[in-house]
């Protein structure tokens, strides 16, 4: 079965030249629950969503998949 993925958190922020671990510390959350969003193995709460997108400076749109394939 196809793992799927919902975020893009890890692709923002290889875009951005951040790591999992600056993330991590950014948002006071711990490495393992930062590097599960990024393997798409956990997802964060749209509270935390809208965190990351602030901290990373982007739209949180960037951070998800797109539902539609335009």
């Amino acid at each position: 079965m196809e793992k799927k993925t919902f975020n893009r958190i890890k692709a923002v922020l290889a875009e951005t030249g951040k790591t999992n671990n600056w993330l991590a510390i950014e948002l006071n959350k711990n490495r393992a629950t930062v590097s599960k969003w990024c393997t798409n193995q956990m997802q964060p709460t749209i509270e935390t969503l809208f965190e990351v997108a602030k901290v990373l400076d982007v739209n949180v749109r960037e951070l998800l998949v797109s539902t539609k394939n335009n």
